[in-house]
């Protein structure tokens, strides 16, 4: 891999010209002046709007690069799990393949070690940057199932899709997870003791206990899955309202079962009371887009994966949170992932279903 960018400062524009032409976004002249300034509330990778200005040719006005993130912390945690690898490949490999919305990109590239990578996409200004803090409109909510269906139907049981050495997880990273996981939990419990519930911290305290059960499990129906699908991950009435949503940060993309994604967006994504209004709505909605898809499922076969997928929002709260940079908005984050997610898996025995004691 040659040399990149990997600080939004290192990007050049002679490095933008060549780039934009490889992409077909720039047929003549080049790039004589770029500018940028940070965007985004990522914590595992930093975000960049570049605005570019030509001299004998006209392309895209302004873009946005995604790179690791400063804090070294987040940067290891990433760079040992082969998440900024990921989202490469995926842009590479598996976008032009699916049906869900995400941005033209005009470079992916990553050093050998996983630790620096660079993206460019179009920048999809105008629009609402989604926020978990403040949940969304039931509007919102069923674009992103639909979104969940365009994902997991393309990939459905597809091998030639879903088996890819670079997307599955390596026992030996699962069996690192399982002996960090402790860890985490005890300083997700101690920093979180006074402002999460106790009844929702027990939710913390069980899968803790169960964590045997719960990582690296396998079975079922197998799709691609992204791994952290809620609303800071999205972006609604893209280009000035043209198109209603498209779906961001790659970087947990796996295989799986697709209700992971479901239940993960429900519980964590979108807040505990707009869940409880429009759940079954939104169960309906991601069965009959499936099936439109091509995928016929029905309410009653998704919904013990939709119960486990509601674990998947505790144990990402609860691991993420002890191993990225603490920021206070990190903090209302967690806190808003974990409330969401544990009271989902209390309304219907997420933890009893994981462990074989039945319940719903």
């Amino acid at each position: 891999m040659g040399v990149f960018p990997s600080r939004p400062a290192d990007v050049s524009a002679e490095w933008l010209t060549q780039h934009l032409r490889d992409a077909g976004a720039l047929d003549s002249g080049r790039v004589v002046s770029v500018s940028w300034q940070a965007i985004g509330t990522g914590q595992v990778g930093d975000s960049a709007r570049f605005a570019l200005e030509y001299e004998g040719g006209e392309g895209p006005g302004t873009i946005a690069g995604k790179f690791p993130a400063a804090d070294p912390m987040s940067r290891g945690t990433a760079a040992a799990f082969g998440l900024y690898a990921k989202e490469v490949g995926f842009y590479r490999e598996l976008a032009a393949v699916l049906d869900v919305r995400v941005p033209r990109t005009y470079a992916a590239e990553v050093s050998d070690d996983g630790a620096d990578f660079v993206l460019l996409f179009e920048d999809l200004g105008p629009c609402r940057q989604g926020d978990q803090l403040s949940s969304c409109s039931a509007d919102d909510a069923r674009h992103a199932v639909r979104q969940a269906a365009a994902l997991h139907a393309p990939s459905w049981n597809r091998s030639e899709i879903i088996d890819r050495d670079w997307l599955a997880m390596k026992p030996e990273s699962v069996a690192q997870v399982m002996t960090m996981y402790p860890q985490a939990h005890a300083i997700f419990a101690e920093r979180y003791a006074d402002t999460l519930d106790p009844e929702l911290m027990a939710v913390c305290h069980d899968l803790n206990d169960a964590r045997e059960l719960w990582f690296g499990r396998e079975g079922g129906d197998r799709c691609l899955i992204h791994g952290d699908f809620r609303l800071d991950n999205m972006l609604f009435d893209i280009r000035g309202g043209a198109e209603a949503i498209a779906i961001l940060d790659w970087q947990t993309v796996a295989t799986g079962g697709g209700l992971t994604d479901l239940g993960y967006f429900l519980g964590c994504g979108i807040g505990d009371a707009l869940r409880r209004e429009i759940e079954g709505e939104l169960i309906d909605l991601y069965c009959a887009e499936m099936s439109a898809r091509g995928v016929s499922i029905t309410r009653d076969q998704v919904i013990d994966g939709y119960r486990l997928g509601a674990l998947h929002g505790v144990s990402t709260a609860v691991f993420s949170a002890a191993f990225v940079e603490r920021t206070e908005r990190g903090d209302a984050n967690f806190l808003s992932m974990a409330r969401g997610a544990c009271a989902l898996a209390r309304a219907h025995g997420s933890i009893d279903l994981l462990t074989g004691k039945g319940g719903a």
